[in-house]
């Protein structure tokens, strides 16, 4: 299917390098626009959408939301008010995270209003927002009140704000995220009104054992076979911490703190690094013989995320792997796609007489030469 011939639309802000964005598309949604402030992860997107008849009509724009002018953005994907089918967003998490100082709404990154902002001149159907589960937390009760106030004024319903572990949902590590899903008033009484349906558990040696072992294979070692068979053991044991990306500031390319390096060692894998990538290794074996055992690849650490296989992270480790490790798990945005896809199907069926004027899918997009008046913030946006 490619993307023009997809029945709903989404639009993702603080895209990253996709996660989210991988699985909405493999839920069924077509996307106008990935939004992402970071240059590596839009070369991220670039490398895996642009060419790619799937996502046909997507665009990836590096821009910076408080910047960017809402009303030219919604003109230049051809959007009236209330046309998009879905807004999704896994908006910064340092201001609600357990790891950091918490400061919430005091913090300068969080991007809630920005989001709601967004919301309020889009107008889509559904809204998902994802953030870690600290944001859940008490202390945070009077801003999410005030969260959902700001979406009930504009005719939204919240369907659930719940905490998803990525395990329930196929993906070999714990990761609980903060999963907000909010419907205009017309459509949430299709929603199902619980949580997407858990799938079995999957370990980190049934999702690692085939990368494993043909790393373990093109090395000529006498320990080789000793010590594939020594890790498969550990890591079928039980599903990964969750993994840490780290920042620009603070972080490198290893696997967290402390504790979640001891869990990694209990499963096998050494968490004091990343292993090089292929075209960075004069010594294929040198990651894999420590003590603690072998260090994950980039490729190794996103198949933790739940990414496919054909989803491609370019450049060097660091960079790669700090937006592997941020990225929101695919099969737990799909999970979550699926059922707001299934709500506004049923919506569409249930109002055949106005469906057309409702879920049509919007024009070819604006190139920003056709706009006459596209002001600077938008050419800063850097529209790939």
């Amino acid at each position: 299917m490619n993307g023009t011939e997809r029945e709903f639309t989404s639009v993702e802000i603080c895209a990253g390098a996709g996660g989210q964005a991988v699985g909405l598309h493999n839920a069924g949604f077509r996307h106008l626009a990935l939004v992402e402030i970071d240059k590596h992860a839009c070369e991220t997107l670039d490398l895996n959408v642009k060419g790619n008849a799937e996502w046909d009509g997507c665009q990836v724009m590096e821009a910076d939301l408080l910047q960017l002018d809402r009303r030219k953005f919604r003109l230049q994907l051809g959007l009236e008010q209330g046309d998009l089918d879905l807004l999704a967003g896994g908006v910064p998490c340092p201001p609600f995270s357990i790891a950091g100082k918490q400061l919430g709404e005091d913090d300068e990154r969080d991007l809630f209003p920005t989001m709601l902002k967004m919301v309020e001149e889009l107008q889509p159907k559904a809204v998902m927002i994802e953030n870690v589960r600290g944001l859940l937390d008490q202390k945070f009760q009077s801003y999410r009140e005030k969260i959902i106030k700001s979406l009930e004024s504009m005719d939204y319903v919240k369907c659930y704000w719940k905490i998803l572990e990525a395990k329930d949902y196929g993906v070999p590590q714990l990761r609980p995220r903060a999963i907000l899903v909010a419907m205009k008033r017309e459509y949430a009484g299709n929603f199902l009104w619980s949580e997407p349906q858990k799938r079995p558990i999957v370990t980190v040696g049934e999702a690692l054992a085939e990368t494993m072992r043909a790393r373990f294979d093109v090395v000529d070692d006498p320990r080789s076979e000793s010590a594939y068979t020594k890790w498969l053991k550990s890591a079928s044991k039980g599903v990964a911490p969750t993994l840490v990306g780290g920042s620009k500031k603070h972080g490198g390319a290893d696997l967290g703190p402390t504790r979640a390096k001891q869990a990694w060692s209990n499963l096998g894998v050494c968490g004091l690094g990343v292993a090089n990538k292929p075209e960075e290794m004069s010594d294929p074996g040198r990651d894999l013989f420590a003590e603690a055992g072998p260090k994950l690849t980039v490729r190794q650490a996103a198949i933790i995320q739940g990414f496919p296989p054909e989803w491609k992270f370019p450049g060097r480790k660091t960079a790669s792997y700090r937006q592997v490790g941020n990225a929101f798990p695919p099969p737990v945005a799909q999970a979550v796609g699926e059922q707001i896809f299934a709500a506004l199907k049923a919506a569409k069926a249930a109002c055949p007489g106005k469906s057309d004027r409702l879920f049509e899918l919007p024009g070819a997009p604006i190139e920003i030469s056709e706009v006459s008046d596209l002001p600077s913030d938008l050419e800063s946006a850097g529209v790939r």
